[in-house]
C-alpha cells in the first residue's frame, strides 16, 4: 500500500517544475545540439530509475526536443584490493534491476566498459547525442572523469550535472568547505523545504530509439570482472532498489521508534540500515527523508534525530569531500588536530598491531575484534562501534598517516558502504577529528576525542555483543 502511495504521489506530480539549482553546467555549450538523434543519461552515482533528478531532467530535455532518450553506466574495474566481488556484485545487479526498468519505460540502457573519458565521448558522437546529463559526486575519480569526459566531448554539446545525491545540491547547501555540523545545519535547514520536494513519475518514453542498445548479459559480465572474490556477497543486503524500498519499509514499520533512544546500542536494532543502497544510489535520501517524514507525524514518533544524520551528517560529508582535495590524508585535517598528532607520534603505543594482524581481527581487544569480524563477514559495523573501531587503530599502530591509511583500506574493502564520502569522514573524525573540537590532551590522542572499552561497557551490554560476534578464524 505505502509504494502504491509512493507511485500516485509521483504520478500527480508530473507537471511540477524542475528546480534549476540543482543542476549546474560543466561545458560552455548549454543549449541541445539541433538535429541530434537522442538525449543521454551517463549515471554514475544514482543507480535507480525513480527518485533520480538527472533522470528526471534527462527525461523532459529529450521530451521538449521529441528525442529518444539513453542511460549508460561506464564500468571500470580498478586492479586494486578495494575491488571485491561484494561491491561489484551489489552494484551490476542493482545495474541489472535499473535495465530492466528502463527497458520497460522505452529508455535505452547501455553498459559501457572503460574509463568515462575513453569510451563516451566516442559513444556520444557515435550515436549523435544532443546532450549528456550525469549526476553527482565529489570523490576525486568521478571529478577526473568529469574533467576528461568534458575535455573530449564534442564542443557544441552540453554537458550538465544534477546533484541527484543530496537533497540540497552540495553547491547550493554551501560555497565553501564547513567547519562542522553546526555551521552546515543552519544553512541547510533555511532552503530545505525548497528541495524536500515530491518527485514526478519517470514515465513510459514517447519516443523511441531506432538504434537500440546492445543487451548485457549481466551473469556473464560478473563472471568476467578481475575482483577479489575473497570478499564474497552478504546475506543481509540484497541490491536494487524494491530491496532498498523494503528495508527502509521494514525501519519505518520496525525500527524508527527506537531510533531517537538506542541508536548507539549495537545490541539494539535501531538503525535503518539503508546505508549500502544510498551509497551505490538504489535509493534516493530524498525519498527516505518524505517517508519517514510522513510516517513519523502519523505514528507520532521523533524523527528529528534520524533527519539530522540523514540530511545534515551525510550532506556534511559531501561538504567536506568536494571542498578539501586532501579528503583522506592527514594533510586535509585542521591545523589544530595536524598539530596535536605530531606533537604525540612518538608516544610509546600499549599494542602495536600490523594491518595483517588487524584485518585478521587479533587483537587483545574482543570488542574491537567482534566488530572487525561483523565487518568482514557481513559487511556492516554499527555506527557507535565504527568511531570506536578507528579510534583503536590511532592508539595501536605507529603513526596517525598509517592509522588512517589501515582504517579507511578495512572500511572500504570490506564494508557495503565503503568508498563513500560517508566513510572517509568517518575515518577522519575518529583519527583526525574532523568536524569535532579539541578536548583534554592525553598520550597517543593529544586532543583527539578519546575512546575506550570502559566508556563502551557504561553505554551498552558488550559482553553481548562480543559473544555474538566473537571471531571464528578469518
Amino acid at each position: 500500500t505505502r509504494e502504491r502511495l509512493t507511485l500516485a504521489s509521483r504520478s500527480e506530480k508530473n507537471d511540477m517544475k524542475f528546480n534549476k539549482k540543482r543542476l549546474r553546467f560543466i561545458s560552455d555549450a548549454v543549449k541541445i545540439k539541433q538535429g541530434s538523434e537522442g538525449v543521454l543519461y551517463w549515471m554514475l552515482r544514482d543507480n535507480r530509475v525513480q527518485d533520480n533528478w538527472a533522470l528526471i531532467h534527462a527525461q523532459r530535455l529529450a521530451m521538449k526536443e521529441n528525442l529518444p532518450l539513453h542511460v549508460c553506466f561506464c564500468l571500470v574495474v580498478p586492479k586494486s584490493q578495494l575491488s571485491t566481488l561484494r561491491h561489484f556484485s551489489f552494484m551490476l545487479k542493482g545495474l541489472e534491476e535499473v535495465a530492466k526498468e528502463c527497458k520497460h519505460l522505452d529508455i535505452q540502457f547501455h553498459l559501457l566498459h572503460g574509463a568515462p573519458g575513453e569510451v563516451l565521448p566516442g559513444f556520444v558522437s557515435d550515436r549523435s547525442f544532443g546532450a549528456v546529463v550525469t549526476d553527482f559526486s565529489p570523490l576525486r575519480e568521478p571529478l577526473q572523469w568529469l574533467k576528461d569526459v568534458k575535455k573530449r566531448l564534442p564542443k557544441e554539446i552540453p554537458l550538465m550535472q544534477v546533484d541527484a545525491h543530496n537533497i540540497v545540491p552540495c553547491w547550493e547547501a554551501s560555497p565553501k568547505l564547513e567547519y562542522a555540523a553546526r555551521t552546515i545545519r543552519g544553512k541547510i535547514t533555511k532552503v530545505l523545504s525548497d528541495f524536500l520536494t515530491d518527485f514526478p513519475l519517470v514515465e513510459k518514453h514517447p519516443h523511441t530509439a531506432t538504434r537500440t542498445a546492445k543487451p548485457v548479459d549481466w551473469d556473464k559480465t560478473l563472471a568476467s570482472l578481475s575482483v577479489d572474490r575473497a570478499v564474497g556477497e552478504t546475506e543481509w543486503a540484497k541490491p536494487g532498489t524494491k530491496a532498498g524500498m523494503a528495508m527502509l519499509e521494514s525501519f519505518i514499520d520496525v525500527r524508527l521508534k527506537l531510533f531517537d533512544t538506542q541508536r548507539n546500542d549495537p545490541n539494539a536494532a535501531a538503525l535503518s540500515q539503508l546505508s549500502p543502497w544510498i551509497r551505490f544510489g538504489h535509493i534516493s535520501a530524498q525519498r527516505v527523508a518524505l517517508q519517514v517524514q510522513r510516517s513519523g507525524r502519523t505514528a507520532g514518533v521523533s524523527v528529528a534525530s534520524f533527519i539530522e544524520e540523514l540530511v545534515v551528517r551525510r550532506e556534511l560529508t559531501d561538504n567536506f569531500c568536494f571542498y578539501n582535495e586532501k579528503y583522506d590524508s592527514v594533510e586535509g585535517a585542521y591545523e589544530w588536530a595536524q598539530k596535536t598528532l605530531k606533537d604525540h607520534a612518538k608516544d610509546k603505543r600499549p599494542y602495536l598491531y600490523t594491518k595483517e594482524q588487524l584485518e585478521k581481527a587479533k587483537t587483545h581487544d574482543k570488542l574491537w575484534n567482534a566488530a572487525q569480524y561483523q565487518m568482514v563477514s557481513e559487511g556492516k559495523m554499527h555506527g557507535f562501534l565504527r568511531m570506536y573501531w578507528a579510534k583503536k587503530i590511532l592508539e595501536w599502530t605507529s603513526s596517525p598517516e598509517e592509522a588512517l591509511s589501515i582504517a579507511l583500506y578495512l572500511n572500504d574493502r570490506y564494508e557495503l558502504d565503503g568508498q563513500d564520502p560517508n566513510g572517509f569522514v568517518g575515518c577522519m573524525w575518529s583519527i583526525c577529528g574532523i568536524h569535532d573540537q579539541g578536548w583534554g590532551e592525553r598520550p597517543i590522542f593529544g586532543k583527539i576525542r578519546y575512546m575506550n572499552y570502559k566508556g563502551c561497557l557504561r553505554k551498552f551490554n558488550v559482553a553481548q555483543f562480543e559473544k555474538k560476534y566473537c571471531p571464528k578464524n578469518l
